[in-house]
């Protein structure tokens, strides 16, 4: 065999096992890892700066993804779906979420990560809204309430989040004692 040739064939040889020895060493990392507990995952103990930022990341690329298409109802606005997400937002978000002007509640103190309060607003579409709203999020307390409650009804609490920054304390409150009974479909 010609030297360039044996060359060759020892570079790719050294890369091949350079490639074995790290799928090989990587998931034994990460298992020996995670088998050791080391890692806090209570709610009273924040998460790394970079374990935080990866968790961001992979939460609002994936709701963008699979919100990507959702088209909100052309009557999102209206003031009897808007009533009709008062209600519900009462009964299924405020413990977590708040109103206006109210005051954390204990279970919203005690969530890691902290539940978004949406008095203030969102930064996310209608679509993005929707889904979370429908599809809950993993290890944050977000339940999936379309299991529980159909489309519109996902899509009223979405009117009804969308209108909440422009409300106070009293507004909050006329929104929701006018609201009809929230009842899962």
């Amino acid at each position: 065999m010609s030297e360039p040739k044996a060359r060759d064939l020892r570079h790719h040889l050294a890369m091949l096992a350079i490639i074995a020895v790290t799928a090989l060493a990587v998931p034994a990392a990460v298992a020996t890892f995670i088998g050791s507990g080391l890692y806090n995952i209570g709610a009273d103990a924040p998460h790394t700066k970079p374990v935080f930022w990866l968790i961001g990341q992979l939460r609002d690329r994936s709701i963008a993804v699979r919100a990507r298409g959702l088209t909100p109802p052309a009557d999102l606005t209206d003031p009897g779906r808007v009533a009709a997400g008062a209600g519900l937002y009462d009964k299924l978000c405020v413990s977590c979420h708040l109103a206006p002007q109210m005051k954390k509640t204990d279970l919203a103190r005690g969530l890691y990560p902290k539940a978004p309060p949406l008095a203030y607003g969102t930064d996310l579409t209608p679509g993005q809204e929707f889904w979370v709203i429908k599809h809950g999020v993993k290890l944050t307390a977000m339940p999936a309430w379309g299991r529980t409650h159909d489309d519109a009804q996902v899509w009223d609490l979405v009117a009804f989040i969308r209108k909440m920054p422009d409300l106070d304390a009293a507004g909050y409150k006329a929104a929701v004692n006018a609201a009809p009974p929230a009842t899962p479909k």
